[in-house]
């Protein structure tokens, strides 16, 4: 603080103003770790020294205290990072990006999303999302309770498939309350690594990130860490070292179905966050190595696609239905395994 010999000036007057960037919660599990080094595994393309030096600046808070960069995060800890900036995500530039607009009316709009466009701004993804584009095409947009115009729900960056979003503020409390009290409807479609067993089934588990990597997400059983989710899959066919599934999602968390079906040791193909680019399952010849990589070319992302999606429509009550098609990416890849297990079946047999 600054000294004040007359007490005419409030010193906070001369205090840098400071914005919140992110905003962790270590997990009830965590272990003793360094503030930098916890910030390291969810910040993607932080370095270290970057960290150390905004902790050095004073912009590294812990329970609303600054603190060094080796403080020890400890559980339940709040780690904030502060900057003297409003965060860029919170200058939403329209940009003219085209739309797949399924659906429009006044109240609402639903959108086919491809995979790779994300849906908001967030670290590293400031431009090019779709609510840059959605602050083009459309004018005074909703706020949701993350200060995003018009979005009751999001898929992830390289998951394709359906989306709502909202046009007017009645819409917008009346759809997210669908979602919130778990009466929409949405089914994906997911190619998944391994023959499963059950035709059919629901996977619960509570969700949170992961202790150790930070960028995903994992299930937890105490009970206590999370939030609920519940996941229900059908098999739709079967190609002996992949399984084609529809699952239907109770809840929506974070990335749901791939946390849920690598718990169930069925890991979505191509799903390099959570390890599905990797062979999982099948033979050790090259032959079939050398088909798994062009499938991973054929569909250089997870197989996932968010197909069907349906709600009450906030003005006129009525119970829409939407399907959409699964994307070419998808359809050629799983017309290769298609292929690859008839052919395989044939020789063994």
């Amino acid at each position: 603080m600054l000294n004040n010999p007359n007490n005419n000036i409030d010193d906070s007057d001369f205090e840098e103003e400071f914005f919140e960037h992110h905003r962790f919660v270590s997990p009830k599990g965590q272990s003793l770790l360094r503030v930098d080094k916890f910030l390291m595994q969810l910040i993607e393309n932080a370095t270290r020294n970057k960290i150390q030096q905004a902790a050095t600046d004073g912009k590294i808070w812990v329970n609303d205290v600054p603190v060094k960069s080796n403080y020890k995060v400890k559980p339940f800890d709040v780690v904030r990072v502060m900057l003297s900036h409003p965060p860029f995500e919170n200058h939403i530039i329209p940009e003219n990006i085209p739309l797949d607009i399924v659906y429009e009316d006044e109240a609402l709009l639903v959108i086919n999303k491809p995979a790779g466009l994300v849906v908001h701004p967030g670290h590293g993804n400031y431009t090019g999302t779709l609510v840059n584009a959605l602050a083009y095409h459309f004018d005074n947009l909703p706020m949701n309770s993350s200060e995003r115009p018009g979005l009751v729900h999001r898929i992830d960056k390289n998951t394709s498939g359906l989306l709502v979003v909202a046009k007017t503020e009645a819409a917008m409390t009346h759809l997210a309350k669908q979602f919130e009290d778990k009466t929409s409807e949405r089914e994906y479609i997911a190619l998944v690594w391994g023959n499963i067993k059950e035709d059919e089934g629901t996977i619960e588990g509570n969700i949170a990130r992961h202790v150790k990597d930070r960028m995903q997400m994992a299930v937890f059983t105490d009970g206590e860490t999370g939030k609920p989710a519940v996941t229900h899959y059908k098999v739709l066919e079967r190609f002996g070292y992949v399984t084609l599934v529809s699952c239907k999602l109770e809840t929506g968390r974070t990335h749901q179905i791939r946390v849920h079906m690598k718990y169930i040791g069925h890991t979505l193909f191509n799903d390099e966050r959570y390890g599905g680019n990797l062979i999982l399952k099948g033979t050790t010849f090259t032959k079939y190595k050398q088909f798994i990589d062009n499938c991973f070319k054929t569909l250089p992302r997870q197989a996932l696609h968010a197909k069907t999606l349906g709600f009450e429509h906030p003005t006129t009550k009525e119970f829409m239905s939407f399907d959409t098609e699964i994307p070419q990416d998808m359809t050629e890849c799983i017309e290769k395994w298609r292929n690859y297990s008839k052919s395989h079946t044939a020789e063994e047999e």
